[in-house]
């Protein structure tokens, strides 16, 4: 199967889902009151999916391959602000939980289409 759009990428799509929930969270009191931190956790999520949507677009594996490493560090990230939220007592630990196991996939499922393209560079 030859994947024709970003869009169709398990990555991306765990990302978009991410980035929609920590959304949600951001419009939440208290987080709200924090614009600083709320906009940092939301330009987190977003750059995992938008470095999956630009580096399908890139003209080489390699490109590609560099851009997906982007989005896992972002999700990193926004794992770690994960933990400032949760310690502000802006999200519950189940909360916590559950958008932990979602960056976490998104990075998972990143990185699985990276060694997949790593192992199409070596074919050649």
């Amino acid at each position: 199967m030859t994947i024709k759009r970003f869009e169709e990428i398990e990555a991306w799509q765990v990302a978009r889902q991410l980035t929609k929930e920590i959304y949600a969270e951001s419009r939440k009191q208290p987080m709200r009151r924090d614009w600083r931190f709320c906009s940092q956790i939301q330009s987190a999520s977003v750059s995992i999916m938008s470095n999956i949507a630009e580096g399908f677009h890139s003209q080489t594996n390699a490109g590609f391959i560099r851009f997906l490493s982007y989005s896992i560090r972002s999700s990193a990230e926004v794992q770690s602000l994960l933990y400032v939220a949760l310690d502000n007592v802006y999200i519950t630990q189940a909360r916590f939980d559950e958008l932990f196991a979602l960056a976490k996939l998104a990075a998972q499922k990143a990185t699985g289409f990276q060694k997949y393209l790593e192992g199409l560079q070596e074919k050649r």
